[in-house]
């Protein structure tokens, strides 16, 4: 009953495999191997241009550097106030940009409101020196809130960035979680919605550690590979990050672990509610958070089950927690399976 995070949750057999087979024998270094140049052209194919790929090792270093190749003085980067560069990076994006200001913009279910985005733009006036520059938006899919932006959403952000001629940045630590909930391209949730920027995750669905930044607009990634560099990941075995990659995308694994998560969090959400529970937001990816009595959540860690409590300060107010309820975090993973989402609904419900 392990629903701590999907980082908890190990490598895939595809992913291990690829990483067997590339494990032997003398290539080149530093991302100019047969398997980095492979993958790139498989992104290529995945997203329904030519790309320009550059391989991370962390979450962290993807959103930051992404950021970073759109910076300049004063510059603002505008994102939700939850999500994962304002809060759980501990300044990366900041440092990677060289002094670049998170500017937090409210709005609903994880997701900011485009409203209250060109407000925010609006507080860094062109022309005046003292406020800074607008450089870039945010967004993260699927959210901190275990929501999904639609692609009617993620365009009302992309309109409002426009007035700007700001780019867009997509977060997709969870990215396949989000195209299976969809059902759509990753063309189509990516450039074709207007995203300029991806960090694509691997890690959490099944990769040891895998995460790219791609660039839909090749023109932009020039001079990247300084910043990479500069940052500390360029790695020198870069081929094994990339093998990550050719099992992860192979027959289609990537979206099967995806699918699996979902469902069990989908599966987990249903039970849940029958039981006289809720959730705090729509259970759309991988993750939720339910609202569940003190007593119950004591009860399930007694029998074995981990997860997060999570702070009630960003519940919608007509979802929060009384005083003898808490609310929870539940993550599923690829390697989630029924029996353990049955075991937890059943210590719930008290049977």
């Amino acid at each position: 009953m392990n629903f701590a995070s999907d980082n908890w949750a190990g490598a895939t057999e595809p992913v291990m495999a690829a990483l067997a087979r590339h494990q032997a024998g003398a290539v080149p270094s530093y991302g100019v191997d047969p398997v980095s140049k492979s993958v790139t052209d498989r992104l290529s194919e995945v997203f329904e241009r030519e790309v320009a790929v550059f391989f991370v090792g962390t979450g962290s270093a993807a959103n930051a550097l992404a950021l970073s190749a759109y910076t300049k003085p004063g510059a603002a980067f505008f994102c939700h106030p939850d999500a994962h560069i304002q809060v759980d990076e501990c300044g990366c994006p900041e440092f990677l940009t060289g002094g670049g200001k998170l500017v937090s913009v409210p709005g609903d279910n994880g997701k900011m409101s485009p409203q209250a985005l060109e407000k925010a733009i609006a507080g860094f006036p062109e022309g005046v020196v003292h406020h800074g520059q607008a450089a870039a938006v945010s967004i993260t899919q699927a959210t901190e809130s275990g929501t999904i932006h639609s692609l009617d959403e993620i365009r009302a952000i992309r309109a409002v960035a426009d007035t700007r001629d700001l780019a867009l940045h997509m977060d997709g630590a969870r990215f396949a979680n989000a195209l299976v909930s969809l059902g759509c391209t990753p063309a189509d949730m990516t450039w074709r919605a207007g995203v300029d920027v991806l960090s694509f995750g691997a890690t959490k669905n099944g990769c040891w550690c895998a995460e790219a930044v791609v660039f839909f607009d090749k023109e932009a990634a020039k001079g990247f590979e300084y910043a990479r560099k500069r940052a500390g990941h360029l790695f020198s075995k870069s081929r094994f990050i990339a093998a990550q990659f050719e099992g992860y995308l192979a027959d289609d694994n990537w979206l099967e672990t995806a699918a699996n998560a979902n469902g069990m969090a989908q599966k987990l959400a249903d039970g849940i509610r029958a039981a006289g529970g809720r959730t705090a937001w729509p259970v759309e990816a991988n993750e939720l958070f339910p609202i569940l009595k003190k007593a119950d959540a004591e009860r399930l860690k007694a029998a074995g089950a981990f997860f997060y409590e999570w702070p009630a300060s960003g519940v919608p107010a007509d979802k929060r927690p009384e005083a003898d309820e808490v609310c929870l975090r539940l993550v599923t993973s690829f390697a989630t399976i029924e029996a353990d989402v049955d075991l937890f609904l059943s210590h719930l419900a008290g049977t």
